[in-house]
């Protein structure tokens, strides 16, 4: 029972671990200067 309740909380921690890195790198990183934004395509 210990150890089940271990592993989940193990594996819920990993979960949060891997969201949470995720997250600082993408706002970590700069803009690049050749992604514009999204609304801005030529008109036809």
């Amino acid at each position: 029972m210990l150890a089940r309740r271990f592993a989940i909380v193990c594996l819920l921690m990993s979960l949060f671990g891997m969201l949470f890195a995720i997250l600082v790198a993408e706002t970590g990183h700069p803009a690049r200067a050749w992604e514009g934004p999204a609304t801005s395509f030529p008109a036809r």
